[in-house]
């Protein structure tokens, strides 16, 4: 699915005026598919009290619609309309003809009608400004804002849901007002908007559901950033033909572990494992084999010469590339630490001789490539980076910070001026890749901000990619399949106390499930 800045949305209506599919109708659409949407989240609406913020443009339009909608189906609809709207407006003559409340903001200006209504109101829908509103929100508008935080405040199972967006919230870069709302739910219309998926507005919009108000796809066909669904990942799936063997899906030498890091390895295996990758080796320091064959039966060993115990020495870089020839994927990163052997082993592995297969690179791999300046010119071949952002900003030479205000931006960026694909993880991962295409993971599960989650993923994309996949849809499937497993037990278990092992079991049910839909 498609994410479009404002820009790119408005050169879509312009396109939709142009087939004759007009603003009125793209409105009707939008204001019942919201009212569908609303539905859902109640359970039903029926005798349930709803207020709607109405703004003057058209996303307060699209919220005539719903409320209209809503109304027909026995909701008690009240309307709260900030700005006056046009005389010959037809949806607001439908909404008087139906004697729906209709409250004036500017007749209101101590908020006495408006904490009346929110007092007894099963949901607050703001339907202000969606995309349209760019400067600051100020006067009696923020005194209304505020009240609805403040009634939400008092009674949590009020549910506040945007229309579009929260008001106040930058469709294209996240910004937010510090008066924007905390929806629960945001109702998009059409299409994602980048401001979604970027901090701070990332942290305002809630559960976010895209819906479709009848706008051709195809006229987003050259917009390449997209948002990862079930639909596509399904399409994405590897296949499994009857008469495979363990080859058919892909070998994938794994690198990884050191003494004060032994469980990465075995989360990195286990990942490849769980998506599907025929055969595993994992390439360790000898010392930690037997400690690691106890957990991971399932896959082979290459024991690595040591420089200290459970330290990979540099040496080992040798070995690994006399064996390459025999695997699909090098997996490499994982748990390895930073200590001048295992530096020196990744830099002698990745870059003094041309890796022939493709790569997956995570960790401690990252670490030692940002102490290499302009290495993404020496390493060449297809190549995936998983840094999350402290990684990224160490390679790029930006803060966190930096990192984290641009997450879209930055990797789309450096995938193109490095020339390597780009999962730069975090709440609402990016994948990138050089030709300019990118995809944002609709998942931001606290419970994945734990130790040896990233292991897991990375491991998921090796089997992915080891299974024939492109780098792009590897990255990108690995990312849905991982966003997925975290979901699912968060679910179960919340999401405090989720451990990376949890995740595991979850893969091959997810992937079951995208099957069986």
């Amino acid at each position: 699915m498609k994410i479009l800045t404002s820009d790119q949305m408005r050169q879509v209506e312009e396109e939709c005026a142009k087939i004759g599919l007009a603003t009125s109708a793209l409105m009707e659409n939008a204001g019942q598919a919201v009212a569908t949407e609303v539905k859902k989240i109640l359970g039903k609406v029926d005798k349930k009290s709803i207020i709607i913020l109405i703004g003057p443009g058209n996303n307060g339009g699209d919220g005539l619609v719903a409320a209209r909608h809503l109304n027909d189906w026995g909701a008690k609809v009240s309307l709260y309309l900030y700005g006056q709207r046009p005389s010959d407006d037809p949806n607001f003559k439908l909404v008087k003809e139906r004697g729906i409340t209709c409250v004036d903001l500017s007749q209101d200006e101590k908020q006495e009608k408006l904490n009346e209504l929110l007092s007894s109101a099963e949901a607050a829908i703001d339907a202000l400004f969606g995309t349209g509103k760019g400067r600051p929100l100020s006067g009696i508008l923020l005194q209304a804002l505020a009240a609805v935080a403040e009634a939400k405040k008092e009674r949590p199972q009020l549910k506040i849901i945007a229309l579009d967006l929260p008001s106040g919230l930058n469709a294209d870069s996240g910004a937010a007002d510090p008066n924007c709302l905390y929806a629960d739910y945001t109702i998009t219309l059409g299409f994602a908007k980048p401001g979604l998926f970027i901090s701070p507005g990332r942290e305002r919009v809630g559960k976010i559901s895209v819906v479709d108000i009848g706008m051709p796809a195809h006229l987003a066909d050259k917009v390449k950033l997209e948002l990862l669904t079930r639909e596509w990942a399904r399409s994405a799936l590897p296949s499994r033909p009857l008469e495979a063997n363990k080859g058919s899906f892909g070998k994938v030498l794994a690198v990884a572990g050191s003494i004060n890091y032994i469980g990465a390895a075995y989360l990195a295996c286990s990942g490849a494992i769980r998506v599907g990758a025929g055969l595993v080796t994992l390439a360790t320091p000898t010392s930690l084999q037997p400690i690691l064959a106890s957990k991971l039966t399932e896959v082979t060993y290459l024991p690595l010469p040591e420089s200290r115990r459970g330290i990979v020495s540099p040496g080992a870089a040798r070995l690994i590339h006399e064996q390459l020839d025999q695997y699909d994927v090098l997996l490499l990163g994982c748990g390895l630490g930073q200590s001048q052997s295992a530096i020196r082993f990744v830099g002698a592995s990745l870059l003094k001789r041309r890796v022939a297969i493709p790569l997956v690179l995570d960790a401690d791999a990252l670490n030692t490539l940002a102490r290499i300046p302009d290495w993404w010119q020496r390493l060449t071949g297809e190549v995936i980076l998983t840094p999350h952002p402290g990684e990224m900003a160490k390679l790029t030479g930006l803060s966190v910070e930096d990192v984290q205000s641009d997450r879209l931006g930055i990797a789309s960026r450096v995938a193109r001026e490095w020339g390597k694909t780009i999962v730069l993880k975090g709440a609402n991962t990016v994948v990138a890749i050089p030709d300019g295409q990118s995809a944002v993971s609709p998942v931001a599960n606290p419970g994945l901000a734990s130790a040896g989650t990233g292991d897991v993923l990375s491991g998921a994309i090796a089997g992915l990619l080891a299974q024939g996949l492109s780098p792009f849809d590897a990255a990108a499937l690995g990312v849905y399949l991982h966003g997925e497993a975290g979901d699912m037990v968060k679910a179960r278990l919340g999401d405090a106390g989720m451990i990376a092992t949890d995740l595991l079991p979850e893969l091959p049910l997810v992937i079951k499930g995208l099957k069986e839909s």
